[in-house]
């Protein structure tokens, strides 16, 4: 199935199918246990105009792994920083590059570049959706439990970009997702709706509530994020209070399956979203998490080049 993701973008999780997003994580599995080992001299180049660690790092060592070359673009250093035109940005690296990953605040300016170009674009995160991060999330999640078809997973926290992601692939997945975020902090409208319509095909059940507690019951999977995502930093503070109750905690995970994960997405702010009793406890599946960012994203980057 990963043939059919070849020369495609990869703009929102659901830009792939449930068959391929499977394909995918067992490409990514046999990538990562060695048991394939594809390799390329192509260019992947790196347009992020958002901090990264995870995604940044991930993408250079899988690129690297495989034999190409990487170039960072960073917007403070290139035109781009300085005014120049989406459009025509777009279309001059579609003429050096092979793929690119743009990391940035609106999806249109992603669809935009996507628009423009030939080559594959990948999402790396924008203020609506980090497909990248659920293609891993799935991957840690399949790895432990040895299926995807069933198992509850909950999210915990602000109804942001990734909780957007998890509802729509845990969907596509036949997981059911619960969400449970303040009233005024829950994941987009529309797609909800559009997690809950394809629910409706793949035997996945939605849940949007603010009661944390009702939500993380029998879960296998309790997954949190910071309170407040990049370019909110000056609201961190007041957000605290209000999120206070949705914390990760020994407490709450005593409402979860006695064998439950704990996932975050990375940065962690202990002592907030999440106790270091937590993310540093038996039940962290936190670093195999981070671990398959680079796994996940060697597979996407496979297929969408056609290197198999």
């Amino acid at each position: 199935m990963v043939a059919t993701l070849k020369g495609r973008d990869v703009l929102r999780i659901t830009d792939m199918s449930s068959e391929e997003i499977s394909a995918l994580l067992n490409l990514s599995a046999q990538l990562k246990a060695g048991t394939l080992n594809p390799s390329c001299k192509k260019v992947l180049g790196l347009l992020f105009y958002k901090a990264s660690t995870r995604t940044r790092v991930s993408f250079t060592v899988a690129m690297y792994q495989l034999g190409g070359q990487v170039i960072d673009l960073n917007p403070s250093v290139t035109q781009v920083g300085r005014g120049e035109p989406l459009a025509d940005t777009a279309r001059v690296l579609d003429r050096y590059l092979d793929i690119l990953a743009v990391r940035t605040f609106k999806q249109e300016d992603l669809e935009a570049f996507a628009n423009y170009s030939r080559i594959p674009i990948i999402n790396a995160l924008t203020d609506l959706e980090h497909p990248c991060q659920i293609l891993a999330d799935l991957q840690t999640i399949q790895e432990t439990f040895q299926t995807l078809r069933g198992i509850n997973l909950t999210y915990v926290g602000d109804g942001n970009n990734v909780a957007n992601s998890l509802l729509l692939g845990g969907a596509l997945m036949g997981l059911n997702v619960r969400v449970a975020s303040p009233a005024n902090y829950q994941p987009d409208g529309e797609i909800v709706a559009s997690a809950k319509a394809i629910g409706e095909k793949t035997g996945s059940k939605i849940l949007i509530t603010d009661d944390p507690v009702t939500a993380v019951k029998d879960s296998q999977v309790v997954y949190t994020d910071v309170w407040a995502s990049m370019g909110q930093e000056s609201l961190a503070d007041a957000r605290i209070p209000i999120f206070q109750p949705y914390q990760v905690n020994e407490q709450l995970m005593s409402h979860a399956d006695k064998d439950a994960i704990i996932l975050h997405c990375l940065p962690a702010h202990r002592g907030e979203e999440i106790t270091d009793g937590a993310i540093e406890g038996v039940q962290s599946k936190v670093w195999e998490q981070a671990e398959n960012r680079m796994h996940a994203q060697k597979a996407l980057m496979v297929s969408l080049l056609g290197l198999i």
